[in-house]
């Protein structure tokens, strides 16, 4: 099925299917329907994570927002209350988490000027390739949103959000910020060359514009690892092994560190809300390639293209050659 719960994404025409590679080195290749925007949906949450720590700083962050995984659904009205006077979403790749880490990004500034900001960093993760915005699904997400308002009016009154989030009318600008964050469009290159960003550890390959710290790309690919992919994510972790991260409209995009990002697109999800073709295709690449983080410690015979592999593999040749 597509997701029905946004009338508009109900609508996207379920057989599209994309999938593009940006390698580290600025090299991509991609087949199918790879230029058709698609709105990115929760696939902004780590990027939003990353650019929240940017400007908040990391201990910052992490006094609203959590690293845990919560166990349960990504729009679940539960908090991490191990700590009673420090109550905050398990992590930032759920919806309580995501409406915090927007509410922490630029909060004095105009609505505009955030948003501004915020599709400036991701055209510099793209490679300088602007991306769009979909006010067709903005509208409807904000028409369809009695849980997620809730959900926020229940932080406020666990006092999660800061301080000066002290109005309903903050609150609400808030959240359209966060959903204009969602509403956003880009298509299956541009996702890849972000995800390929983050792989180069906050560089971006096709321009080699230093947009995050190193140290804040670790934190993030942590955390999309553990947490990414809604109730799949220990799962896809246990059997892909790549630091993840889904979207309802059908968007999946790895990051294998050091060596890629790649990006799926196809909107027909299974019921965990993850597409159903992207899931599979992971799931076979990694059966086939040592892409799985911990392959290293695994004696495999799968391909690994890693070019240091290869080179070194030639080194010792030459060196035993020269030693007979």
């Amino acid at each position: 099925h597509v997701a029905t719960y946004i009338p508009q994404l109900a609508r996207v025409n379920p057989e599209q299917f994309g999938v593009a590679v940006c390698t580290v080195d600025g090299q991509v290749w991609s087949v199918g329907d790879t230029k058709v925007p698609f709105t990115i949906q929760s696939c902004s949450k780590p990027i939003t994570y990353c650019m929240a720590e940017k400007d908040r700083g990391a201990e910052k962050v992490k006094r609203h927002v959590g690293h845990e995984p919560s166990g349960q659904a990504f729009n679940a009205f539960i908090l991490d209350t191990r700590i009673p006077t420090e109550k905050k979403p398990h992590n930032p790749m759920i919806n309580a988490g995501a409406m915090i880490t927007a509410s922490l990004l630029k909060p004095e500034d105009e609505p505009a000027d955030r948003f501004d900001h915020v599709l400036e960093v991701w055209r510099r993760m793209a490679g300088g390739e602007p991306l769009g915005f979909d006010n067709a699904t903005y509208l409807s997400e904000l028409r369809h949103a009695d849980r997620n308002f809730a959900l926020a009016y229940f932080m406020k009154d666990q006092g999660v959000f800061e301080q000066t989030c002290d109005t309903a009318e903050k609150l609400s600008s808030h959240l359209s910020f966060y959903f204009q964050l969602c509403s956003i469009t880009a298509n299956t290159e541009q996702m890849a060359t972000a995800a390929a960003t983050l792989a180069r550890g906050g560089t971006c390959p096709l321009s080699n514009d230093k947009i995050f710290s190193a140290e804040t790309i670790k934190n993030c690919l942590s955390l999309m690892f553990s947490c990414g992919m809604y109730d799949y994510s220990g799962e896809f972790a246990y059997s892909v092994g790549l630091p993840a991260k889904s979207g309802v409209a059908g968007c999946v995009y790895t990051v294998i560190p050091n060596l890629m990002g790649i990006c799926v697109w196809s909107p027909r999800l299974d019921s965990q809300g993850n597409s159903v073709r992207a899931v599979d295709f992971f799931e076979t690449l990694t059966k086939q390639y040592a892409f799985h983080v911990f392959d290293e410690v695994a004696e495999t015979k799968k391909k690994n293209p890693r070019l240091r592999t290869s080179v070194n593999e030639n080194i010792n040749t030459v060196a035993e050659m020269i030693y007979s």
